[in-house]
C-alpha cells in the first residue's frame, strides 16, 4: 500500500498532549490518525457523535464548585482515602 504525507495546523499545546496521551496508549500520532481516518471511513461519518454537551444546572455547579475548591488553599485535603474515610466517621 502506497502511503502520502499529509499535513495538519492544530494548537501546539493541542498537539503536545494529544502525543503523550497516544504514547501512554503505545501509538504515535500518525498511527492515532490513521486509526480515526479508518474508522470514519468504515462508519462512513465521524467515529463520535459531534455534539454541544452543556452541563445541566447540577453538574455545572458540582463542577464550580470543585474548581473553587480546587484553588482554595484553606480547603481541606487528604493524602489518602483512608484519611478521608476517618475524617468521615469523626
Amino acid at each position: 500500500m502506497a502511503t502520502v504525507t499529509t499535513s495538519i495546523r492544530t494548537d501546539a499545546q493541542l498537539k503536545q498532549e494529544a502525543d503523550q496521551l497516544f504514547t501512554e496508549l503505545g501509538m504515535n500520532f500518525s498511527t492515532a490518525v490513521n486509526m480515526f481516518l479508518r474508522q470514519a471511513v468504515r462508519m462512513q461519518g465521524l467515529p463520535f457523535r459531534p455534539t454541544r454537551d452543556v452541563p445541566n444546572a447540577v453538574t455545572a455547579a458540582a463542577m464550580h464548585e470543585a474548581d473553587r475548591i480546587a484553588t482554595d488553599p484553606e480547603a481541606q485535603g487528604f493524602a489518602t482515602v483512608d484519611e478521608l474515610f476517618a475524617d468521615l466517621d469523626a
